[in-house]
């Protein structure tokens, strides 16, 4: 499990929401409030968050936009090619990061063990307020008719509330 963040897609009548939180921690220091762990890839049709080593993640970032360019956009592909290569290459695999990406159809959680997992449900999240996130976004989501960007809001409140690794800046990505 990776520390210091909290990333949580939710995604509701075809609308998807990627909420991600802003504190960067290093042991039990808090060095920036305010950092942007989201990107929109593939000319804005694919949301990405990462939890992890940030340089790390903005590596990831860019692979796997080369992955979506070299084949044609499919994003599963895309995302299967980029798990074995971070699984299989001796430098990419000790890359310290996990990535939490969605386009418009579905979500997957790509790993360096090699996982592209794609969640049962319309929520999901990573980094060590994940969990906060992801129960307070599934309760949200299975008993109230509140739209995906509110959802995301209250769930990342409660997580900041709950986990120290986590603050209350936060920034959203929709498609």
């Amino acid at each position: 499990m990776f520390h210091a963040t909290t990333i949580l897609v939710v995604r509701r009548d075809k609308s998807v929401v990627l909420a991600g939180d802003g504190q960067v921690s290093m042991n039990n220091t808090i060095v920036k409030a305010n950092a942007n762990k989201l990107r929109r890839l593939a000319d804005g049709k694919i949301l990405a968050g990462f939890a992890g080593a940030t340089a790390d993640a903005f590596m990831l970032f860019d692979l796997f936009e080369k992955k979506l360019k070299g084949h044609g956009g499919q994003f599963v592909r895309s995302a299967v090619e980029l798990a074995k290569d971070w699984r299989s290459d001796k430098i990419l695999r000790r890359l310290e990061a996990m990535l939490l990406v969605a386009n418009s159809e579905k979500t997957l959680l790509i790993s360096g063990t090699g996982d592209v997992l794609e969640p049962d449900i319309d929520v999901h999240a990573i980094g060590s307020g994940g969990s906060f996130a992801l129960s307070a976004a599934r309760a949200l989501l299975e008993n109230t008719k509140m739209k995906p960007r509110e959802i995301a809001e209250k769930a990342m409140k409660i997580a900041a509330d709950i986990c120290v690794h986590t603050n209350d800046h936060i920034v959203f990505e929709e498609i």
